[in-house]
C-alpha cells in the first residue's frame, strides 16, 4: 500500500480551549503519484531510456523513449498514443534526451553513435561517433546548445555543438579508478544554471567541472559501487542527487563538496533518479522493479509504486507529471501532486 506524507497546516485558534475551531483550522496536504495510464508492449523489448520534449508553441509536451529493440518512439504527452517512431540505429538505446526549448533530441545507443533529430519531423540533424564504449548518458546544456555526453572508457565527458555536430571540449575525470583501473564514465547532469557539469564513474565517485574554465573542481565520495544517474536539483544548483548499485540515493551539494543525505529503502541497484520541477520531490527507479517519491525536506521515501513487473531503468519529470519506463516493455505515467 502506497505511503502518503501528511503535513499537517495548523493556524492558531482563537482560543485555545476551542475544539471545534481547531479543528476548522486544520488542513492535511498529500504528496503523492496518481497512476494514470500504463501502456503494456510500448516497445518490441525492454525500455531503457525516457525523456519528455517540453513543449513548443505548435504542440504539447511529447514523451520520447528508447529501447533495447533499437528504437526512439515519441508519444503524445497524457495520451500515450504513439506519434512517429524513430528507427535510424543499428543497437539497442542507453539513453534519451531533448533541448530545453523542446525542438530537438539525442539518443545514444549500444554502438556508440549519437544521433540528434528534429522533434517533429524525425530528420537526423547530426550524427556523433565515438570509439566503442564511449558513449552513454547525455543531457543538454540549459541554454540548449551544447551537449555532454559520458565517455564510458575514455574517462571523460564530451561536449558537442548540437547544431554543428563538432566536439567542442572534452573533460577529463581522474585517470586512476579507487581499484587502479582507468575511469568509466556512465552519466553526466548539469546544473540549472549551466555553471557546474557533474559526471560519475563505475567506481562509484563522481566528479564536479566548473565548464567555463574547463577544470575539474572537486570529487564527492560516499559510493563504492557504480553510480548510474546524476540529476541536479531544478531549482537550487548546488544539490545533485546520485542513483547508485548499492541501493542508495544520495544527495550532495556539490558547491560544498559534501553529502547532505544518504536515503535508503530500494532492495536492489538503484537506476535513475529525477527531480520534479518545484524542487519538492525526487523520484528514483531500480532494479528491484519499484519506483519510489522521496519528500526531499524530510528526506523521506512517502510513496513506492510497484506497477511495473521488471527492473525499472528510467524517471523523467515535467511540470504534473512523472513518467517510468523498464525492462518489462511498458511505460507508465503518474500525475504528480
Amino acid at each position: 500500500m502506497p505511503l502518503f506524507l501528511h503535513v499537517r497546516i495548523q493556524e492558531p485558534p482563537a482560543h485555545d480551549h476551542d475544539n471545534a475551531t481547531l479543528a476548522r483550522s486544520s488542513r492535511v496536504y498529500e504528496m503523492k503519484l496518481v497512476s494514470i495510464k500504463s501502456l503494456a508492449n510500448a516497445h518490441g523489448d525492454g525500455v531503457w531510456a525516457v525523456a519528455w520534449a517540453a513543449a513548443t508553441g505548435d504542440r504539447p509536451a511529447v514523451l520520447l523513449t528508447g529501447s533495447a529493440d533499437e528504437s526512439v518512439k515519441v508519444w503524445k504527452g497524457d495520451e500515450l498514443e504513439l506519434e512517429r517512431t524513430n528507427s535510424g540505429n543499428s543497437l539497442g538505446v542507453v539513453a534519451v534526451a531533448a533541448s530545453p526549448d523542446g525542438r530537438v533530441a539525442a539518443c545514444t545507443s549500444l554502438d556508440s553513435v549519437v544521433r540528434i533529430f528534429d522533434v517533429d519531423s524525425n530528420s537526423t540533424l547530426a550524427t556523433l561517433e565515438s570509439k566503442p564504449a564511449e558513449a552513454w548518458q547525455m543531457q543538454f546544456h540549459p541554454k540548449g546548445e551544447l551537449l555532454a555526453v559520458a565517455g564510458g572508457g575514455s574517462g571523460c565527458v564530451n561536449i558537442w555543438k548540437a547544431s554543428s555536430g563538432s566536439r567542442e571540449t572534452s573533460l577529463k575525470a581522474e585517470s586512476v579508478d579507487k581499484v587502479g583501473g582507468g575511469k568509466f564514465v556512465l552519466s553526466v547532469a548539469w546544473s540549472p544554471d549551466g555553471k557546474l557539469l557533474a559526471c560519475s564513474s563505475m567506481d562509484g565517485t563522481i566528479a564536479v567541472f566548473d565548464v567555463a574554465r574547463g577544470k575539474m573542481l572537486h570529487t564527492l565520495d560516499g559510493h563504492s559501487m557504480p553510480v548510474r544517474c546524476l540529476a541536479f536539483s531544478p531549482v537550487e544548483p548546488r544539490y545533485l542527487f546520485t542513483a547508485c548499485d548499492d541501493k542508495h540515493v544520495h544527495m550532495y551539494d556539490a558547491e560544498g563538496r559534501s553529502l547532505v543525505s544518504a536515503m535508503s529503502g530500494h532492495a536492489s541497484w538503484v537506476l535513475s533518479v529525477a527531480g520534479s520541477p518545484d524542487g519538492a520531490a525526487l523520484a528514483s527507479a531500480s532494479s528491484d522493479r519499484t519506483v519510489r517519491l522521496w519528500d526531499l525536506k524530510t528526506r523521506s521515501c512517502v510513496q513506492s509504486l510497484t506497477e511495473h513487473k521488471d527492473q525499472v531503468w528510467g524517471v523523467a519529470f515535467r511540470p504534473g507529471r512523472l513518467a517510468t519506463v523498464a525492462d518489462d516493455r511498458s511505460i507508465c505515467l503518474y500525475d504528480y501532486a
